[in-house]
C-alpha cells in the first residue's frame, strides 16, 4: 500500500492512496482525531484505517497530473551515517583529520545518528533542494528512509535525499551539523510504502541520476543488501533516551557517492529511484 500527499489546484493539501497510475482521496474527516497523513500513519492499524477512509466514490486522480508534496507533517527527520562501505571510504577520503573516526564508527556497536531536518527544511518531489552558498563541494546522498511511529515502530519506507556539503564536513567533523542541516537540505517522497513484510534487500535497488543541461553527468546504484546495519538496530539507537513524540523519518545512509571531483551546480536535477517505492526528483539551487 502506498500513501502520498498532494496539492490541489486551490492550494490545499490532501492525503491519497496510490494504486497503479491513480490516486484515491482519503477522507480525513470521518474519524475523530484523524486530520492528517501523520495521524493515519500513527493509528494502531494504518492500513486498515486507510481502507476504511478511502473514498472510492470520488473521481480518481491521475498520478501523472498530480502535484506531490513531501509525505511529512510534523515528524522530525534523522539520519544515520557511514552505514555502507562506500560511505566509509568517502568520508575517510574527504577528512584527513577525522578519517580514523569514520573508520571506527563503521564497525562500532553504536552507529552514527544525527538530526537532519525539521519539516520546514524538507522538499517534496519537484521542489528545490539547496547547495549552501558557502560550499564548493556538495553532493546528493540517495537513501532509503524509514517511517517510524512515536512508539518506535517501523511503519514503512520512502525515498530520501540527504544533501551534504562534503567540504564543510571534511574541514572538521565538528562541522557536521552545518554540512547537513540548512534550508532545503532534505528531500522526501514521492510516497510512503506501507508494508508488514520485510524488504527484499538484494532485490531493492537504489539508483541515483544527476543531469546538467539535459545531459546525464552521473549515475550510480547500489542494493539494500550492502547496508551494514539492521533497521531495528538503527531504530533502537535512535529511540534510546530519545522520545519521538511526533514520529520520525530516519535516513539509513548512502552507498552511492559521486567521485571526488564532482559537485552539484545550480540548475542540476537529481533523481533517486528505489525499487517498489518510486522516484524522487528535485532541481538544485544555489544562492
Amino acid at each position: 500500500m502506498k500513501l502520498a500527499k498532494i496539492r490541489h489546484t486551490d492550494g490545499s493539501a490532501a492525503a491519497v492512496l496510490w494504486e497503479g497510475d491513480q490516486l484515491f482521496p482519503i477522507d480525513l474527516l470521518q474519524v475523530d482525531h484523524v486530520r492528517s497523513l501523520q495521524d493515519v500513519l500513527h493509528a494502531p492499524d494504518p492500513q486498515g484505517l486507510v481502507k476504511y477512509l478511502v473514498d472510492r466514490s470520488a473521481p480518481a486522480i491521475p498520478a501523472a497530473s498530480a502535484t506531490f508534496l513531501a509525505p511529512i507533517d510534523r515528524q522530525e527527520v534523522w539520519a544515520a551515517g557511514v552505514t555502507y562501505k562506500r560511505s566509509q571510504v568517502a568520508r575517510m577520503e574527504e577528512s584527513e583529520a577525522g578519517a580514523s573516526h569514520y573508520d571506527k564508527v563503521y564497525t562500532a556497536p553504536r552507529p552514527e545518528i544525527f538530526f537532519k531536518a525539521t519539516p520546514s527544511r524538507v522538499s517534496g518531489p519537484g521542489e528545490p533542494l539547496r547547495v549552501r552558498s558557502d560550499s564548493g563541494w556538495s553532493v546528493p546522498e540517495p537513501e532509503l528512509a524509514l517511517v517510524i511511529s512515536p512508539l518506535g515502530k517501523l511503519l514503512g519506507y520512502t525515498v530520501g535525499n540527504d544533501m551534504s556539503a562534503r567540504d564543510i564536513e571534511g574541514e572538521n567533523p565538528l562541522y557536521l551539523p552545518q554540512a547537513k542541516v540548512y534550508n532545503q537540505c532534505c528531500g522526501l517522497g514521492p510516497c510512503i510504502l506501507l508494508t508488514d513484510s520485510p524488504l527484499d534487500r538484494l532485490a531493492t535497488q537504489i539508483e541515483l541520476q544527476i543531469t546538467r543541461a539535459s545531459q546525464v553527468v552521473f549515475t550510480g546504484s547500489t542494493t539494500l543488501d550492502q547496508l551494514k546495519r539492521e533497521f531495528d538496530e538503527l531504530i533502537g539507537w535512535l529511540t534510546k533516551e530519545n522520545d519521538l513524540t511526533t514520529g520520525a523519518f530516519l535516513l539509513t545512509g548512502t552507498g552511492v557517492v559521486p567521485p571526488d571531483d564532482f559537485t552539484l551546480q545550480h540548475g542540476d536535477s537529481v533523481s533517486i529511484s528505489i525499487t517498489g517505492i518510486g522516484t524522487l526528483t528535485n532541481p538544485i539551487v544555489k544562492a
